[in-house]
């Protein structure tokens, strides 16, 4: 076994800066989208039917993307997704330098740019036990977990916030030249040559059904989708509206929005650093059983605050446990489900998990446009409190400090 600090390779450090990069990116184009959709319309239902755009391709095509990440050269195709990102974006940017940007042009590029994360997602979680080995992936999974929080949540959302203030294209075109070195980078890779994982001329349908089948029949890995896909159900339901939260609850203008995004990532840099350390003191179970009871006060302490310092201080809060929770889950993942069910595994996870979020981001606008701004936290907070109580009892050491392997289903 290798030393706790053994140095992860080239490879991996090729795969972390192209991450840093498209994370940077994507951080400054997370606060200044909503921003966008903001100053062209104020209906909660339009604003989170942005996020529901985005999410939408989860539910399209999750499962056939699985598949051809199973049958192709994985770091070509993560090549190629950051390229046509890199067009979307790019065109989205010029859309609003030149005033002709609309809401129904912004729903086009996010289910362009979601559709292509289906790919991206499955192939970039694939990729990783191929260039560190198995005892070093929680390790290797906490730095990128990271430099998402840092990219992605501390420092991008900010400054995109401040560069939509200065020019509203200026953050787009910033997220299409990332996806551009994302590319470059992941293009260097080199991948030892893989086994033979799916047969290229295999009927669609059977190698969906069989990572459907591997995921469904571990019970450990079924419990984590079906969990993962309530919480997310429940966190877009009031995460997609939280732009319109931030002002008309908070009142804070586009920068303070900006600082609420980053707030997540003061803790979340804490918990992927402590990740590891805690996962040997408490396991797994019980990190896992924590993270639901902070979810579950996250939506409470967000439905009853009216102070920003509250809401900033929630979101710390919440980002230890959503980095901490990321971290050992897809470890976890990585190291029961073998190579040649990569793909299609992650990709069912991912429907389950983003489609929760797809559904939740549908609910929370309609809530919070029929019942009021908090209406969809509370309707958080009962959702977690049952799926606590419900998960609380299999989250147990035996059955998630010693992961079992995902056999292959017989054809």
């Amino acid at each position: 076994m290798r030393a706790r600090g053994a140095p992860l390779g080239s490879g991996f450090a090729r795969l972390w800066t192209a991450s840093a990069a498209t994370n940077v990116g994507d951080g400054v184009a997370l606060a200044a989208g909503p921003l966008l959709l903001a100053s062209l319309t104020s209906d909660p239902a339009l604003v989170a039917g942005a996020v529901f755009a985005q999410q939408l391709p989860w539910l399209l095509f999750a499962l056939p993307a699985g598949v051809l990440v199973d049958r192709i050269d994985r770091r070509k195709l993560v090549v190629l997704v950051n390229l046509v990102r890199a067009a979307v974006i790019g065109a989205l940017a010029a859309a609003v330098a030149t005033g002709s940007a609309s809401v129904a042009l912004i729903y086009v590029a996010l289910f362009a740019v979601g559709t292509m994360e289906t790919l991206a997602d499955s192939a970039s979680t694939a990729l990783l036990p191929a260039l560190v080995p198995p005892d070093q992936l929680p390790r290797a999974n906490a730095r990128l977990v990271g430099v998402h929080i840092v990219g992605n949540q501390l420092l991008a959302p900010p400054l995109g916030a401040a560069l939509f203030v200065l020019a509203a294209a200026i953050p787009f075109g910033l997220n299409a030249a990332t996806f551009l070195i994302g590319a470059v980078l992941i293009a260097t890779l080199r991948i030892p040559r893989p086994e033979p994982r799916s047969e290229p001329h295999a009927p669609l349908r059977r190698d969906v059904t069989t990572g459907m089948r591997a995921l469904m029949r571990h019970p450990v890995l079924r419990m984590l989708a079906i969990c993962l896909s309530l919480m997310n159900l429940t966190l877009m339901g009031t995460f997609s509206i939280l732009v319109l939260y931030a002002r008309e609850r908070l009142g804070l203008d586009e920068v303070g929005f900006g600082l609420l995004l980053a707030a997540s990532a003061v803790g979340g840099v804490a918990g992927s650093a402590a990740s590891a350390r805690l996962q040997e003191r408490f396991g797994v179970a019980g990190l896992l059983r924590a993270g639901l009871v902070i979810e579950t006060c996250t939506h409470l302490s967000l439905a009853l605050a009216r102070a920003p310092w509250v809401a900033i201080t929630t979101m710390v809060v919440f980002g230890a446990h959503a980095s901490v929770w990321g971290v050992l889950t897809l470890s976890w993942r990585q190291r029961a489900v073998p190579d040649a069910l990569r793909g299609r595994v992650n990709s069912v996870y991912f429907l389950f998990a983003i489609g929760g979020a797809a559904i939740g981001a549908l609910v929370g606008g309609l809530t919070a446009g029929g019942l009021g701004i908090t209406a969809p936290f509370w309707l958080a907070f009962g959702g977690m409190s049952v799926l606590t109580v419900v998960a609380w009892r299999r989250f147990t050491p035996a059955r998630l400090d010693d992961p079992d392997p995902v056999p292959i289903p017989a054809s």
